[in-house]
């Protein structure tokens, strides 16, 4: 049977001066949280491949390469994480062509490769692995084989082969017959290039060559790169020449490291503070009022003829967009629509000519966001994106945004990212509500509150102990329900994706009136609910709530505000957080979910930054 081999992947190139080897095996220990099924590596050593490749993780591709002597001033790597196919060593990357002419490291689909690799079979071409990347690679050399230009043979037959193809990649080729040189090329898979001197770097992720140099372009879709030690130049596939952009990455190698956590998840929940001061940097009136966005790119006159919010993302993002619906809706009085990406691609949604459309992604690189974003550009609508990274294609491609400012996050389960994304949400619905009838007064204490909250953060944090010996209550437990109302049903879905993300114990979450009408079936002494019950007006109706899944023998972990009627005769734990503005309840409840699911996941031995099936960064269908 053969399949598709895809892979969500970490790529990472260098040509230069110095080993290749320790470059790219560095490198792929930085993009390893971009999959960690196989790995491998390739470099031109004295005019001949090296090629070595280990199945697991980055750790027996390094151990392996320690054991043997390979050289070379040119190289690529990868780290993949399998969407098809086996999980073996002739199916990881890189893959060489038939005749050993070329190597390649693919981020992406083939569609068509069953009938490419048909018509390759009949011209004499031979395959070791089940992977659509190595007919790429066999195609390449097809093409090479008939190519007339000397001079530009390489380059050449890398972009004819890229016009027979259909479907994503993000690609960089070596060819024995051109040792100083590597041709790279991207469609809907992020690649960039680093600028160094004497050297150049490749990569999927700027986390792989931030400390070797913090000068970067940015390839665009159907773009294809040829790279020297000395220089490198773009052109579309179609020969046009680009107008190059260099971009400076905002953020330091330091920033990448642990830092003395013992994981990089539990680094990052405490980041989450300064992360959301800078979120919130710059971002207030002067009369500190109202927020405010530089890079919307649009007047205050075209946001007040926006009648509806379309809000798309994927995972973590798609549950920010329900915070921000709850959010907007109640403060700015705009009605909003949440739609899952990779739903609203392939449907046909009949959308009022003033709606204005959201994205998110933490990555900006998300495909299933991305075509989101391309489809709703196809219908005219203004689209804004709020993203992480600086130069990712989603920022690029869209009409505006607001970048979050989080600094890099390695840990798979989105942590820091997710709050900045809230906190964003909830300026925004300052942002369109002082616009609408929110009063001034009202936009003061909303200011003052949002000002308040890394402090209210820190507290939170500082109970991470007591959330530690609750946690190892419950870290055997088989199945949890997570349950809120309103705002904190979006949080009640999060903390039910962390676990499940990082612990593997199967999770749900529900909206708690829900509970009855269905889920409460499953309440017993064996499945404990999470209730997070911060909002006063209806904490009564949490409690209930709470009373009913006690009936039935269930244990109760609670979240709630400070100096509220849930006290611990309801419930069997009881984590009490600041009370705070009703906005920011959502993002003073997530910490202590975050570090529930963290510590849960720890007492179970699990593998927190890298958990089994899961990639940080999903670029393929």
């Amino acid at each position: 049977m053969l399949f598709i081999y895809a892979s969500m992947c970490g790529i990472i190139g260098y040509v230069g001066n110095k080993s290749a080897v320790q470059i790219l095996l560095d490198g792929l220990t930085r993009l390893e949280y971009r999959g960690y099924d196989s790995a491998g590596i390739a470099t031109i050593d004295n005019g001949q491949f090296r090629v070595l490749r280990k199945v697991g993780r980055v750790e027996n591709l390094i151990n392996a390469a320690n054991q043997r002597n390979i050289g070379g001033y040119i190289g690529i790597g990868h780290t993949r994480w399998a969407t098809h196919g086996v999980v073996s060593e002739k199916n990881a990357h890189p893959h060489c062509s038939v005749h050993g002419l070329f190597s390649i490291v693919h981020n992406g689909v083939i569609e068509n490769y069953e009938s490419t690799k048909e018509f390759l079979l009949s011209r004499g071409f031979t395959f070791e692995s089940e992977t659509d990347s190595e007919v790429l690679a066999n195609l390449i050399e097809y093409h090479f084989n008939k190519e007339q230009d000397s001079e530009n043979k390489f380059l050449k037959s890398v972009q004819k082969a890229l016009f027979h193809v259909r479907g994503t990649y993000g690609l960089a080729v070596l060819c024995e017959d051109y040792p100083g040189e590597m041709i790279v090329a991207r469609k809907s898979s992020p690649i960039l290039l680093g600028i160094g001197s004497g050297e150049m770097f490749v990569a999927s992720d700027a986390s792989a060559i931030v400390q070797h140099t913090r000068d970067i372009v940015y390839l665009n879709d159907r773009e294809i790169a040829r790279l020297t030690p000395l220089d490198f130049s773009i052109t579309t596939l179609h020969n046009e020449n680009v107008d190059v952009v260099k971009c400076e990455l905002d953020w330091h190698v330091e920033d990448a490291n642990r830092e003395g956590y013992e994981h990089y998840m539990l680094k990052e929940i405490f980041e989450q503070p300064r992360a959301l001061e800078n979120a919130m940097r710059g971002r207030f009136s002067d009369d500190l009022s109202t927020a405010k966005f530089g890079g919307l790119r649009m007047t205050t006159r075209e946001l007040r003829q926006v009648d509806r919010l379309l809000f798309c993302a994927c995972g973590t993002a798609w549950i920010a967009c329900l915070v921000a619906e709850y959010l907007i809706e109640k403060y700015a009085r705009i009605p909003v629509e949440v739609e899952y990406a990779s739903e609203f691609r392939y449907r046909n949604s009949p959308l009022d000519k003033n709606t204005l459309v959201f994205v998110i992604s933490q990555s900006g690189e998300t495909l299933d966001t991305m075509a989101a974003l391309q489809e709703a550009k196809r219908k005219g609508f203004r689209t804004l994106a709020i993203t992480n990274v600086v130069g990712s294609t989603i920022a690029r491609e869209s009409d505006g945004g607001i970048y979050q400012h989080s600094g890099p996050e390695i840990g798979v389960a989105s942590t820091k990212a997710f709050t900045a994304q809230i906190c964003i949400a909830a300026m925004l619905a300052l942002y369109l509500g002082r616009m609408r009838d929110m009063s001034f007064e009202e936009g003061i204490l909303f200011v003052k509150a949002l000002d308040d909250l890394p402090g209210i953060i820190e507290r939170v944090l500082a109970q991470s102990e007591k959330i530690e010996k609750i946690a190892e209550k419950y870290a055997q437990c088989d199945d949890m329900l997570f349950l809120g109302r309103q705002a904190m049903f979006p949080i009640a879905l999060e903390g039910a994706l962390k676990l499940k993300e990082i612990s593997y114990m199967h999770s749900e979450g529900y909206p708690a009136a829900e509970m009855k009408h269905g889920p409460i079936a499953l309440i017993s002494e064996k499945c404990p609910c999470f209730f997070l019950a911060t909002q006063g007006h209806i904490l009564a109706k949490n409690i209930a709530n709470i009373q009913e899944v006690r009936s039935r023998h269930a244990r109760v972990i609670a979240v709630a505000a400070e100096g509220s009627e849930l006290v611990d005769k309801f419930v069997d734990d009881l984590i009490l957080v600041p009370d705070v503005h009703p906005a920011l309840q959502p993002i003073v409840a997530t910490i202590p979910v975050q570090l529930f699911a963290y510590y849960i996941a720890k007492f179970r031995g699990c593998d927190i930054d890298k958990p089994r099936n899961l990639a940080k960064s999903v670029t393929v269908e």
